[in-house]
């Protein structure tokens, strides 16, 4: 019962988090890649945080499955965001 409490109270900090920080701003880079344009330093340092956080919180939402669609339309987001910058990446050294 304790790590249940615990892991919803993580889950709810997190989602805080991705809801008012992490998604808007990953929107905003879907625009720019969508767009053509290239990420900058930031924008990939940023990606690579919530990436590596993906990670250390995939076995809390393994224990919790109810969250686990979120959690994968996010993954997806970002590899969307990952395949366009590098596509255009690739046409911007052409």
């Amino acid at each position: 019962m304790k790590n249940e409490s615990k892991d919803k109270g993580t889950i709810v900090t997190l989602l805080e988090r991705f809801t008012k920080q992490r998604l808007p701003r990953a929107q905003e880079m879907k625009k720019r890649v969508d767009r053509g344009e290239l990420l900058n330093d930031q924008d990939h340092s940023f990606m690579e945080e919530v990436l590596t956080e993906a990670q250390k919180i995939q076995s809390l939402v393994e224990r919790n499955p109810e969250y686990q669609e979120i959690y994968v339309k996010a993954v997806i987001l970002w590899k969307e965001i990952i395949d366009k910058d590098l596509e255009n990446q690739k046409k911007s050294l052409k």
